[in-house]
Formats: structure tokens, sequence, C-alpha cells
């Protein structure tokens, strides 16, 4: 690389990487990246076929995202003016960290606080906004330090704190107390609540917002059978979105995505859910499938996937599993207490019987 393009590249850039999904050629059954399985519903298929024709391919897409903040607001309860609209959540941080990045007086950098473990894209995006990124670690049964955390936001005076709710890798609601407590103390921070996993764990904290002001709530469809839209949304205070929406870039969602969300929420919502209940039935029968399985370690789950603790390193299992055709996703190089974990997704009832079989084969081996 030329010299002049180091100089004007961001210092940041040199410790990060490209995010690349993993490519495995081997893999046949691919349980690592959080997908639902297809839901072989034909009243979706019907729905997102009539949408998808009903779009003007010649015209830019609504720059407001009007019908599909409608759509939400029906399904959530928001208004459509407390709603920001994104290409899935990552775009959706991108756009928070961009209008939230003025350094408090006296600081050199803007600060977000996460957890860890947690979703990467926090970090990752904190950084490549110039922002300082401090990570909690989560305590030893995967849930939310509070003494540590209000420690670094007194220590930080952060400008955004994220919270993952279920979390990922870990797939555990966090306590609400302890969140409860967090949100108290933090009245001067805005702290984003991820519940791109909702759907798999009950009810969403969006309620809360009555109590919290300084508390923004994230969504998704990307983990109910539509991470090809790539849909995201975040609500919050209206005054506050309505700033933090200048950042966003216009036409950010295609009209192909918009028109196709907004009628799988208003048409085809039901069957949504079914697939979504079919879904946890499976979780279910696959952690009661695991719990036969001497040596695995299987945490609650509040979302679709599987925080599988091994007695052999985690890298050995995933590569013995996808010489057997299955991929998931391992977190040894992380080290330290994740150095046995593997997230592995709930797929469809084979994919899984597929997995549960090559798994005892690996174990006993």
């Amino acid at each position: 690389m030329p010299e002049w393009y180091r100089a004007l590249l961001r210092p940041e850039l040199a410790e990060l990487s490209a995010y690349v999904p993993a490519h495995a050629p081997g893999a046949v059954i691919r349980l690592d990246a959080n997908e639902a399985p297809p839901s072989g519903s034909r009243r979706v298929r019907d729905v997102v076929t009539r949408a998808l024709a009903a779009v003007s391919l010649e015209r830019y897409p609504d720059a407001r995202a009007s019908e599909l903040k409608a759509r939400i607001a029906e399904r959530t309860g928001a208004r459509p003016d407390e709603l920001i609209v994104g290409t899935g959540s990552d775009e959706i941080i991108a756009i928070v960290l961009a209008a939230m990045a003025r350094a408090r007086a006296k600081a050199a950098q803007p600060v977000v606080v996460t957890m860890t473990p947690t979703f990467t894209m926090y970090r990752v995006t904190a950084r490549v906004h110039g922002y300082t990124p401090i990570e909690v670690p989560l305590d030893g049964g995967w849930d939310l330090d509070v003494g540590a955390i209000l420690r670094a936001v007194e220590m930080t005076r952060p400008n955004v704190l994220f919270v993952a709710s279920p979390n990922n890798p870990t797939g555990n609601r966090v306590n609400d107390d302890r969140l409860g407590a967090i949100l108290e103390a933090t009245r001067e921070t805005l702290v984003v609540l991820d519940e791109a996993y909702v759907d798999y764990a009950g009810a969403s904290l969006r309620s809360w917002r009555t109590r919290f002001p300084n508390l923004a709530v994230m969504r998704t469809l990307s983990k109910v059978g539509f991470a090809g839209l790539r849909i995201g949304w975040l609500e919050g205070d209206a005054g506050l979105v309505r700033e933090i929406d200048k950042a966003r870039h216009p036409f950010n969602v295609s009209a192909t995505s918009l028109a196709t969300a907004a009628a799988i929420l208003s048409e085809a919502w039901d069957e949504v859910r079914a697939h979504v209940a079919a879904i946890l039935r499976e979780r279910e029968r696959v952690i009661s499938a695991l719990a036969d399985v001497p040596g695995v370690d299987v945490p609650p789950s509040h979302a679709n996937f599987l925080w599988l603790g091994t007695r052999c390193p985690a890298g050995v299992v995933q590569e013995a599993l996808l010489e057997r055709g299955v991929l998931v996703r391992s977190f040894h190089g992380s080290g330290g207490r994740l150095a046995n974990r593997l997230r592995v997704t709930i797929g469809a009832p084979d994919e899984n019987d597929s997995f549960l079989s090559a798994l005892q084969e690996v174990l006993r081996s």
C-alpha cells in the first residue's frame, strides 16, 4: 500500500479486520449465523411475491420509510416519529454512533460501553467512528455485572451504552433488575437495548421507555426468517430520533426490502409467529437431546441458538463437525472462558438431527 494511503486512513482501522462470513465449502448444514430455517409457509411466499411485483424499480425508495414505519408501529406500539429504519441492525448502530460522536468535555474521544462477549459490531463500529470502546466482562453466569458497568460509566462518561438481551453469543436475557439499576444510574447516556432475538424470548422491554427517556430499543426482522431483507429499526425519544435521523443516508433501504417487510408485518405476521413457535419447540427438543450427551454444557437459551460448552477445545470440535458437513460457530480464538464455547443455531429438524448425531460421534472419538 502506498504511504500516502496510510496517511489518510483512520489509524483505528489497523487493529480491525473486514467482516467476512465463514467460507466453508464442505458445509452441507450451516448452523453458524443465527438464521431461521425456511418457514415453508405458502402465505408468506404469496405475500412476498405480491409485494415485490408492486415495486416500481425505476423509482427511488421512500426516503421516509413511511409505510414500513406505520406497520412497525402497529405491531410494536411505537409511534412512527419514534422510529428510524435501517439496512439491518448494523446500519442502525452506525447511524446512532455517527450522530452521537461529540466527545464529552475534557475527553479526547467519545466513549461507547459494551459487554463482552456480545455482538462484535458495537465495538467495531465504535472504533470506525473514532470512539473509545470500553468492554465490561459479563459475570460468571453470562449476565450483567452491575458494579463493573457502573464503575466504567462513572470513569468514562460514555455517550452510548449497548446491552443485547437476549445476548449474542450467550443466548440469555439479561436480568431485568440489573438492567433497571444500570438505567437508573445512566440518565445522561443513551442506552441502546438490542432486542434482535426478543421474538424468541417473550415480551419486549420497550414499555420501559416511559420510565427511562434515555432508553432506545433496537429490533430486526433478520432473526425470524428474513435475514435477506436486511431490515432493522430503532425506537427512541422522538426528539432524539429526529436528530439522529440526520446522520442517515437518503434512500438507505431498498424499495424491495421496504415493501416486502411492510407486507410481512401487515399480512403474514401470524405465520411468522407460528414459525417462531416451531423453532422454539425445536430448541427445547435439541436441548433435551443434548442433556444425554456427556461433556456438554447447555445454559438456558432465550434465542434461536444455543451456547454450548464442551470438554474438548471448541476449535477442535468445530473442525471435526465441519468434516461431517456441519458448520457451527466457535469462539476458541478469544481464549479464556470462551476457549471451549460453540454457538449453534437451531435449524430445521433434519439439520438439528444431523448436528446431534455428528456431535455425539465427535465427542466419542
